[in-house]
């Protein structure tokens, strides 16, 4: 089997300019998405269309899963029509979604079944990241596995970390959700103060960026929030899925995580009031909506 050729399979927000990089470094793609214009669009750059999961990956020694949330990913591989019907002994499958950690040892179990090795490595960035090929992936499965996609995964990212076992990759996404919700919690707290104490946003953004304070999450989401801007790099809806698997995760390790919480529930009441598709800084809105106060000056 060609490692050149690589299926890729889930062409949304991410997946579209993960699957562009890898064309523009020179692999062969197979792709296919339920959606027929996300496969033109990414046909139209390179790539073969394919009619299933199945179909894409005959002939390739590499599978790329980038999906939703765990019934998704466990629907494309071991589902009818899937990789795993389609796969040959050897192939090497890297689900680059963010899905619970036991799911990933479930699906990998199904894997070894049919001779095909599995990776779980989630990325961080969003879309702007994925577009520019400088995701952060954390890597979960055998070391020697990893070693040998390493190279791969950098066309799509500026970092691929090895984190353990399958499954390690997707444990450390969550503990990146986490701390990315609390950060875009901390800053939609602190900038709805500071409007409502008649100090301007943008001005307080240019002081404290620079210090203890600034963070990579504060210079991707602050402006958004500034400029009332919830076109999403990464959706509300998505992020509930993740810190749902946080907390199902944490129950299951017997680890409390009343932060996580917290931040959940101030999704949950956005999501009910419309916005699940918004981009995850209109956070800002649950604030707004307790103090009456619009950061961005925008009713």
């Amino acid at each position: 089997m060609d490692k050149k050729k690589i299926a890729f399979i889930g062409l949304g927000i991410m997946g579209k300019p993960m699957s562009k990089n890898l064309l523009n470094a020179g692999y062969e793609l197979t792709v296919y998405d339920l959606n027929a214009a996300s496969i033109e669009e990414v046909v139209s750059c390179g790539a073969k269309a394919a009619g299933s999961a199945a179909e894409a990956v005959k002939g390739c020694g590499i599978a790329i899963t980038m999906l939703p949330n765990s019934p998704h990913v466990k629907t494309a591989v071991m589902g009818e029509n899937g990789v795993l019907e389609g796969a040959c002994p050897g192939m090497i499958l890297i689900d680059m979604s963010s899905i619970a950690p036991l799911a990933s040892q479930e699906i990998c179990k199904a894997c070894e079944k049919a001779g095909v090795e599995m990776l779980d490595a989630p990325v961080s960035g969003g879309e702007p990241k994925a577009i520019d090929g400088t995701l952060s992936i954390m890597i979960g499965g055998k070391k020697e596995v990893y070693e040998e996609v390493k190279d791969l995964l950098l066309c799509m990212g500026s970092s691929a970390v090895y984190c353990g076992s399958i499954g390690a990759g997707n444990t450390t996404k969550l503990a990146n959700q986490i701390v990315v919700a609390l950060n875009i919690a901390a800053c939609s707290e602190a900038f709805t103060l500071a409007k409502a104490a008649g100090v301007d946003p943008q001005m307080v953004y240019e002081a404290i960026r620079g210090g203890l304070a600034g963070s990579t999450v504060m210079d991707a989401k602050v402006p958004m929030m500034i400029a009332d801007n919830e076109k999403p790099g990464f959706k509300i809806d998505l992020h509930i899925k993740d810190l749902n698997n946080a907390m199902d995760t944490g129950h299951g390790v017997g680890v409390p995580l009343p932060l996580t919480a917290q931040v959940m529930e101030m999704f949950q009441l956005l999501h009910a009031d419309g916005k699940g598709q918004a981009d995850h800084s209109a956070l800002v809105k649950y604030y707004e909506k307790l103090s009456g106060v619009s950061v961005s000056g925008k009713e």
